[in-house]
């Protein structure tokens, strides 16, 4: 059977590949430019189909609170957002992670500080690769480049979640959020029953009387040993996540003697400045990490052993350049391109930027 092509844009195949997912839940406010994720779950009526629950809650802060209260049931519940809400709900993130609870978490970006411009950015790298929150956490962070990235890491973030019973994040920019592509949709999952999520995740909370003894979800403990414990105990799944989960692509690396490193639409606009270097004679590979947390640092220090330069391109000032240079452990010159206030540059200013930081330098 020919699977069915659409065209949409990336916040609808979120949308869209959660109805079919099996997602419980999603809890989320509206604010640009993700605001068809709620537009299309509201027009899609899951309620109606599938029995999802779809709530636009009266905050941002309500929203992630709704998240944690049906994730200590062992429900797939999800909320997305942009930017400034994204802030707004890092409280509640940082204590799903202290609570080890498995949720999704979205994040179109667009400009800031503050409330910025509702232009694409990619200024949130490090508000999702260091924490954001308070305390000693990670997210598990999904960084897609195209629309059909968006649908299919709806699947691959719950899985990861649930495997590891933390928060993940796919981290999108304005730029793949609005834009449309041809993408094949999922097929269609039914729901867990109770008594699958019940066995699936006997440390949920259900409410229930009788039976089996109650758990208690939480992220609070007053007795600084017994918390010592628990964050070491964290920060061993960490490593586990680092050392099992880590993802990225490479594209005409082999011979490359340069290297782009770049993460969602960035990593389109870079690999077609690869792709019109090498017309001119320029040997350049695109590394493209899509696990920004765990960072794939062991991969990349391996590729850069041959290169002799590597440039960095982000819609920010300079924030996975930090990545990046811990991964090569600073034994190559690694030079940052950038644009700022919700400006996409194009592939020839990349290439521009690669003569003059790298090659003519």
């Amino acid at each position: 059977m020919a699977k069915e092509v659409v065209l949409m844009k990336g916040n609808e195949a979120i949308a869209h590949a959660a109805i079919r997912y099996g997602v419980d839940g999603y809890f989320g406010y509206p604010i640009t430019p993700q605001s068809e994720v709620l537009e299309t779950l509201a027009e899609q009526k899951p309620w109606e189909t599938t029995g999802m629950v779809v709530l636009q809650a009266e905050s941002e802060v309500a929203a992630i609170n709704m998240v944690y209260g049906g994730a200590g049931t062992g429900k797939m519940v999800m909320t997305s957002s942009s930017s400034p809400g994204v802030s707004l709900k890092q409280e509640g993130i940082s204590y799903i992670a202290g609570a080890e609870l498995p949720c999704l978490v979205v994040n179109v970006m667009r400009g800031g500080p503050g409330l910025g411009t509702i232009q694409p950015s990619q200024a949130d790298y490090f508000q999702t690769t260091k924490g954001g929150g308070h305390g000693d956490y990670h997210l598990i962070a999904l960084a897609p480049a195209s629309v059909q990235e968006m649908a299919d890491f709806v699947g691959l973030a719950f899985e990861l979640a649930f495997k590891y019973r933390n928060p993940a994040m796919i981290l999108a920019d304005g730029v793949i959020g609005q834009m449309m592509e041809k993408v094949v949709l999922p097929e269609p999952r039914p729901r867990r029953s109770e008594a699958e999520i019940l066995e699936q995740c006997p440390w949920a909370a259900t409410g229930r009387k009788g039976g089996r003894k109650p758990n208690i979800i939480t992220s609070l403990e007053l007795d600084p040993a017994i918390m010592e414990q628990r964050n070491l105990h964290m920060q061993a799944k960490y490593a586990e996540i680092q050392e099992k989960e880590v993802r990225y692509e490479e594209i005409n690396c082999d011979d490359a003697e340069y290297l782009i490193v770049a993460f969602g639409s960035c990593a389109r606009i870079a690999q077609k400045a690869m792709e019109h270097a090498r017309e001119e004679g320029i040997k350049v590979g695109l590394f493209r990490p899509i696990t920004i947390w765990p960072f794939p640092s062991k991969a990349l220090e391996n590729r850069a052993k041959q290169v002799k330069g590597i440039l960095v391109v982000e819609l920010n000032s300079g924030q996975m350049i930090e990545d990046v240079e811990l991964a090569v452990k600073c034994t190559m010159p690694v030079e940052h391109f950038g644009r700022l206030g919700g400006i996409v540059p194009d592939p020839d200013e990349v290439i521009n930027a690669l003569k003059e930081k790298l090659i003519n330098k």
